[in-house]
């Protein structure tokens, strides 16, 4: 299958971003797309027992948890072949839950005009973290708006410069999201809380 997403096959994403997770990546995201979902994010945590953490979604979102069920099981049989794991290691496999990483370049397009914290990995203009409003992008620029001495104000971030990005829980993302489950025929609104993995992790 051919991939859609020009960043798809580069180092250039959020989704892997260490050498062995995107090593697992470019085992896994072929073996997912397959299926007919996206990759959204693959880490491999660190612990007395490692765990593999991947993020995948429908490429209208609205993923079921059986679905993920499924990856799970398959990605788990092409692992066992691949073997690059040679410890033992959980698999965890997880939807993106509403306040969701934005890893890709059009994942900015696509969440425009929503909330955002962004972190980027150096310093820029004294900060690494930057929260407003989704304004698209332009080449290879994500746009924000963001409050400078009181006063709305958009900047451009490269997006190589990110480290993190996540959308930020608000009512309007809510709706939303919902609205958008309701039109791809995935009604069942309680479906979306069973599977929230990984939000201590993240926290700040």
């Amino acid at each position: 299958m051919e991939s859609h997403d020009h960043h798809s096959d580069t180092t250039g994403d959020l989704v892997a971003r260490t050498a062995i997770d995107r090593r697992l990546a470019a085992i896994v995201r072929p073996v997912i797309e397959g299926m007919g979902f996206d990759l959204v994010r693959l880490r491999l945590m660190s612990g007395k027992t490692r765990t593999l953490q991947i993020m995948a979604d429908r490429p209208e979102g609205g993923i079921e948890v059986d679905e993920l069920g499924e990856i799970s099981t398959t990605v788990s049989a092409v692992l066992d072949v691949e073997d690059p794991l040679e410890d033992a290691y959980t698999l965890e496999v997880s939807s993106p839950g509403i306040d969701r990483p934005l890893t890709r370049l059009k994942d900015f397009d696509a969440w425009e005009g929503h909330e955002a914290r962004l972190e980027t990995a150096d310093l820029i203009d004294g900060r690494r973290r930057f929260k407003g409003v989704l304004m698209g992008t332009e080449d290879d620029e994500v746009l924000i708006e963001i409050e400078d001495q009181g006063k709305p104000v958009t900047i451009g971030l490269r997006f190589d410069w990110l480290s993190d990005a996540k959308l930020v829980l608000t009512d309007a993302l809510i709706e939303e999201t919902l609205r958008a489950r309701k039109d791809a025929g995935a009604i069942d609104e309680g479906a979306f809380d069973e599977i929230q993995t990984d939000t201590a992790s993240e926290e700040e």
